[in-house]
């Protein structure tokens, strides 16, 4: 018996907007919605497919009272792929990110933000191919 990573799950006041603000970020699309959660993925999951294989997770926002009040237990890392990471900072953003301190210290190569509710992300080194 097993079982597979099927959804991230991230309780926020405004699931609409949030999914949208991530949407932006990882190029994914909306594949599920309704009034109070919203669902978005880089594919839709069907169960053979996560029956067959692993395959990456879906967000979930689920609107949830209470607003964030204590730094994440659990984070998303990103890594841009066709640009830099001060690039990437940069398009962050304007897509409403901030940036922010938890401790991290200036010696890091990786740079920790927080979505538009205050969830901490860190945005780590570039994947896009090196120029000669």
């Amino acid at each position: 018996m097993t079982s597979r990573l099927t959804e991230l799950v991230v309780d926020c006041r405004d699931p609409e907007s949030l999914a949208a603000f991530w949407c932006a970020v990882l190029d994914f699309k909306v594949i599920d919605r309704s009034e109070d959660r919203g669902e978005i993925g880089s594919w839709a999951p069907t169960v053979e497919d996560v029956r067959a294989r692993q395959m990456p997770p879906t967000l979930q926002f689920i609107q949830a009272p209470e607003g964030k009040t204590v730094k994440n237990r659990l984070h998303l890392d990103v890594s841009p792929i066709d640009g830099s990471t001060e690039d990437e900072v940069t398009r962050l953003l304007g897509l409403g990110a901030i940036t922010t301190d938890v401790g991290q210290g200036s010696d890091r190569n990786w740079v920790v933000m927080a979505d538009p509710e205050g969830n901490e992300f860190c945005v780590l080194r570039t994947l896009a191919p090196q120029q000669n």
